[in-house]
């Protein structure tokens, strides 16, 4: 994902880089961001590569916002354009180029953080992933080949799309932390996680998943894995 700041005064495109970089990271999403002091800038940069993401401010010297993304629209109708500006007086404008949203300076860490959710709603994003130390190695372990994980005497033990199993001394409430909020996963008891992508039914107390394997539930959970597991298939389509 390559994003672009626009912007004539250097504190506020370091502001706005700054908070971006931290919410991309608390997602573990990768991404290029440049910066420029001016529409004149940006624009002989997108023509040479288009950007996914241009933060424009508006009110800049020399060709201002509204005519960056005007020129820019020309050649590029799928970037995703976010104004950054102290009023929404050009909303009619913006409509017409098709911006995203209107970031209102002085921009809050929510504001971005809500933004930043919204910007990876429309995009295709590459796996997320999480770090491990497997075998005094550090390596990149990307979410959708994680099949379940179980903790045992203080090591975690994640069984792998690749049919391997990975060990790594790490509690489960730090393994987990990073997978709360993916809709994907699902804590089945005491120590143990499931990723319900790779789930092919409920049956009795346990998730069969599609590599023949049983990860059970505990009992106290059992209404929940099935509502959970429901609302997963729905979400991703598989049933109507």
């Amino acid at each position: 994902m390559r994003i672009a700041i626009v912007d004539d005064l250097a504190e506020e495109r370091a502001l706005l880089r700054s908070r971006l970089e931290r919410q991309l990271r608390r997602r573990n999403v990768q991404a290029n961001i440049s910066e420029y002091a001016s529409g004149e800038e940006f624009l002989e940069a997108e023509k040479a590569q288009h950007f996914t993401v241009a933060f424009l401010d508006i009110y800049m010297a020399g060709v201002n916002g509204i005519e960056t993304a005007k020129e820019m629209r020309k050649e590029d109708t799928d970037c995703l354009l976010i104004f950054t500006t102290t009023s929404s007086d050009h909303a009619l404008e913006g409509f017409q180029v098709r911006a995203l949203h209107y970031l209102v300076k002085p921009f809050t860490e929510d504001a971005i953080d809500t933004l930043t959710d919204g910007i990876l709603a429309r995009i295709p994003q590459p796996d997320k992933y999480m770090k491990l130390k497997v075998d005094g190695s550090e390596i990149r372990l990307f979410y959708q080949n994680i099949v379940y994980a179980e903790h045992f005497a203080h090591v975690i033990y994640v069984h792998t799309t690749a049919k391997r199993t990975l060990s790594t001394r790490c509690s489960f409430k730090a393994f987990i932390e990073p997978l709360k909020g993916e809709s994907r996963f699902f804590v089945c008891g005491r120590g143990v996680i499931v990723n319900l992508e790779h789930a092919a039914d409920f049956e009795d107390a346990a998730f069969r998943m599609n590599d023949g394997s049983r990860v059970y539930i505990s009992q106290d959970l059992l209404k929940s894995a099935r509502q959970a597991f429901m609302e997963y298939l729905l979400q991703r389509g598989h049933i109507s």
